[in-house]
């Protein structure tokens, strides 16, 4: 998982918005930042899926892994190729979508993927070598371990959501392009750690409890948003009258993408975590009886 991290890294600059000025149409964003990170990515993946279908007995198996890993950066990718990600630099609501996407349906897709031994077959032999020696190495199984306990990860991923928020913070990204970039950068980051805790790492009850966690918190900031009698994001929402629709109108509507939609997300994630965890808990009494 270490080499996933270290590529998304190099997808930061991809993860801010262009500084030129563009009228209102939308348009798709081919800024090389973005394409050739996801382009690397999505080339060692049929790379190493190439090499290990050679050397498997069942190639079929892996199917359900191509698709999940395609639609993960096939949604990453259009988050911020698609004019959606032209039209989050104008309206509010759109860059919240835009969030969405990213840390709550391509991080969660790209982790059921457990694309890390596929892409490290991508790489040449000696780059493979190497990225296996460090993802070995005690530090980076520490750093790992740490940061993908269900606790640690929710509350980095939690702390990411919130600071990025306030508003002084979310307008000082908008308006400058390298907080920007660590903006999108950080979501995207916790969004993968934080799925690969509760995923992989958790038990499914634990999994849920931190689930339901994450859609009270993030329900509560896109209420507040959405409920705000004033606009509290002024740099994000100031052409918002281009659109026909108020300052406070897009800021009213993009608190309740995180409010009802995402929180959907989380709340559905909870329940199948739930019951997993009871059937589970049936399947144990079952034997034991």
């Amino acid at each position: 998982m270490p080499t996933l991290i270290c590529a998304l890294l190099m997808a930061g600059p991809a993860m801010a918005h262009v500084d030129d000025d563009h009228g209102l149409e939308p348009a798709w964003t081919f800024d090389p930042w973005i394409a050739v990170p996801l382009g690397t990515l999505a080339v060692l993946y049929c790379v190493g899926m190439g090499r290990l279908a050679r050397r498997s007995r069942r190639p079929g198996g892996m199917r359900e892994g191509i698709c999940l890993y395609s639609a993960g950066i096939l949604t990453l990718g259009g988050a911020l190729l698609w004019p959606l990600h032209e039209l989050g630099k104008h309206l509010f609501t759109f860059h919240m979508i835009e969030h969405e996407i990213v840390m709550a349906v391509s991080a969660p897709l790209i982790v059921l993927a457990r694309p890390i031994g596929i892409l490290l077959w991508g790489l040449p032999g000696t780059a493979r070598q190497v990225a296996g020696l460090l993802m070995r190495a005690p530090s980076m199984r520490r750093l790992w371990d740490g940061c993908t306990g269900a606790t640690s990860a929710t509350i980095l991923h939690g702390v990411a959501i919130w600071a990025w928020h306030v508003p002084i913070l979310f307008d000082a990204a908008v308006t400058i392009p390298a907080l920007h970039r660590l903006q999108h950068l950080s979501f995207l980051v916790t969004a993968i750690l934080f799925w690969w805790a509760l995923v992989w790492r958790s038990d499914y009850g634990s999994s849920a409890w931190h689930l339901f966690l994450t859609m009270v918190h993030t329900s509560i900031l896109g209420a507040l948003m959405a409920l705000a009698p004033r606009v509290l994001y002024s740099a994000q929402t100031q052409t918002a009258m281009a659109w026909g629709l108020t300052p406070l109108e897009d800021q009213q509507l993009a608190g309740m993408i995180m409010w009802v939609p995402a929180g959907t997300i989380y709340a559905s994630a909870a329940l199948t975590m739930l019951a997993l965890w009871i059937r589970g808990s049936s399947g144990r009494k079952a034997q034991n009886g």
